[in-house]
Formats: structure tokens, sequence, C-alpha cells
């Protein structure tokens, strides 16, 4: 143990994001990164924002934000949360309602800073496994529980779940806050927003980092009936009472009101997602179905560290995951049509 730290400290086994390397020019397919540039409109904030106003702490409700986000949910103001990033939206929640005397629940194969978090604010949890194709086994969350988080789709599987299944998970856990990871949502799922007005114990959480090509900048939100956006309040207000700067307030407003560009932006990348994976199982990849902005991939006959390690060598970033049960996968990332094809051409040369 380093001199200094807690034992807590000590113990902390932190994520690991995905590769930012500086050594040279990346194709990136490995961060889940939009493949394009923010809506222009991001770009005239940013041109025109007057300085000045920096020297102004920021409206720590966000009050326009949130306004521009219940109306575009179809929700009221005190309902929605906001946040830097939907990371830092999560770290509340686990603090607000996951502390319990049972085990809180999530996939075994899922996002990993779940666990990070869990460990970081002394939760206890059991991890519920996929089944062999990867997909969600509902029955495994039919237990005695502190609280549920799933993703949907579900990182790094990329498979997503329906609204039927969601409603059907909310009411068999009617004393548990059910929280819905939506980072991925806007590129084929069913969100479970829709769900809110019914079930009181639903928190659904999003973010600007992947849909609205903001990763940069740290913006997410919460959706929820008021006593749980309260909650979030409470832990947000003990934490940092001016979360969200004026200058990304701005950028979330203008990238909020450019429902066109976000729209096409998305249709462009599912139909690169589904060039790619036709591609890729043309190679003899098996693709898992994906609702998100990346595809995860294995071949019967070439090792995943193999592939993501010569890739790198001829720079192409993909993801790697060293974790049991998907050490002989790939999670990449939706390029744009050009990075996908120098990606093809750099396995069909490995793979020769």
């Amino acid at each position: 143990m380093t001199r200094y730290w807690s034992k807590l400290v000590d113990d902390l086994d932190p994520y690991v994001p995905g590769e930012q390397p500086q050594d040279q020019q990346y194709i990136k397919l490995n961060t889940n990164e939009s493949p394009y540039p923010p809506s222009p409109a991001v770009e005239r904030v940013i041109r025109d924002y007057p300085v000045d106003r920096l020297r102004r702490y920021p409206d720590p409700q966000s009050g326009s934000l949130v306004k521009a986000l219940a109306d575009y949910h179809e929700l009221a103001p005190d309902q929605v949360f906001v946040g830097n990033g939907s990371d830092e939206v999560l770290a509340h929640a686990f603090q607000a309602f996951f502390k319990q005397d049972e085990p809180i629940l999530f996939p075994d194969i899922s996002y990993s800073f779940y666990p990070v978090y869990c460990r970081l604010y002394q939760i206890d949890f059991r991890q519920v496994a996929l089944d062999e194709s990867f997909r969600i086994d509902f029955d495994g969350f039919r237990c005695a529980n502190g609280g549920i988080i799933i993703p949907n789709p579900n990182a790094p599987t990329g498979i997503a779940i329906t609204l039927a299944e969601i409603r059907a998970l909310l009411a068999d856990n009617p004393e548990s806050v059910v929280i819905i990871d939506q980072a991925y949502v806007d590129f084929g799922a069913e969100s479970a927003a829709p769900l809110i007005a019914e079930f009181d114990n639903l928190l659904v959480v999003q973010t600007f980092s992947k849909s609205r090509s903001l990763a940069g900048l740290r913006l997410g939100y919460a959706l929820g009936q008021a006593q749980l956006i309260e909650g979030l309040q409470r832990v947000k207000n003990s934490f940092n009472s001016y979360p969200i700067d004026s200058l990304s307030d701005a950028i979330g407003l203008a990238a909020l009101e450019d429902e066109p560009y976000f729209q096409e932006c998305n249709r462009r990348v599912v139909d690169s997602r589904e060039r790619l994976a036709q591609a890729l199982a043309a190679l003899g990849f098996e693709v898992f179905p994906s609702s998100a902005n990346f595809v995860f991939v294995r071949h019967p006959d070439a090792a995943a560290r193999s592939l993501y390690l010569e890739l790198k060598s001829a720079g192409i970033l993909v993801r790697y995951f060293e974790v049991a049960r998907i050490d002989n996968c790939l999670r990449i990332s939706i390029g744009t049509d050009a990075e996908c094809d120098a990606l093809i051409a750099g396995l069909k040369n490995i793979l020769r």
C-alpha cells in the first residue's frame, strides 16, 4: 500500500478507459465516439460565446437545459437531472439508491464501471450471467436485491432489450430502483423513458457523448419521477453544486435543438453499421446483433488478442477485453465508411 493511501483506495481496481494513444495518428474504432462532428449549431455557440460570462458561476440547476430536455422527452423539469457525463450521473445514482441491505444486480458482461463504483462506494453486488448468446437472462433478476442496473443496448455486446422486457423487469422489482443506462439507445433500441409515468422506480440515464457527438464535452442526464431526481439532487449538492458550466449548458441546448442533424448522423451510423457487419460476416466473423454504434464480433480461426495487436500495428484501434467469456471477442466502433473500409482491408491482410 502506498504510504498515504487508505485501505479502500489500495484495494480499488479502477476502470480502464479505451486507449487514447498520442504516438501516431490512428483510425480510432475503439471508444465508440461519433465519426461525425457536432451540429453546426454547436460550432456557432462556441464561436460566438461571450467570454466575459465565464467569470460568473453557472446556473446551479441548469434550468434552460433541464427544461429543453424535459420538453424533448415530454416530461416535467422536476423529472430531469443533468451532470458531467452519464458516468457522473451514474456515480450519483449509485450513492443515492444502491447502498442497501441486499446486493445490487447487473449483467456479468456489461459496462465495467459498475463494479468499480460498487467497490468505491462499498456497495454489495451480484452479477447475473448472460446466456450463451450474450442475451440477458431476466430470470436471474427475479430475486431479492438492492437495485438493478442494465445498459440498453448492452455494452460491450450491443444487444438490445425490448420495452416489454423492461416493463416486466420493473413490475417484478417494485421495491428496487431499476436504472436503464441508455448511452447507445439512439442507434436502434427502444427508450425506456415512456415508462417513467407508469413506474416510480425507473431511472433512465443518457449521454450527449455518442449520438450527439459531444464525448469531449462531458454532458449526461437522468430521467425519472420527481422523488428519484430529488435524491440525485441531494447527492449532487453534497458534492458539487455547479456541475455544468455555462458554455456546456449553451452547447447542450444547441445540440438538442438541431434535431434534423441528430437524426441524419444517427441514420448514417446505422447504415454504416449494417454495411460493416455484412463485410465482417463475409470474412468469417460471427457478428452479434447490434443496436449500438459498434459491433461485437469473434472469429472461429483467429484469436481476438492477436487481431487487436496486428490491427494496432497497422494503425487501426479496436477494443479488446481481457475478460473471461469475451476474451476472444472484439468491439469495433462504427467509423466513417472510409474508416470501416480500411478496417476490412486490414483484416483481409491479417486473415490471409
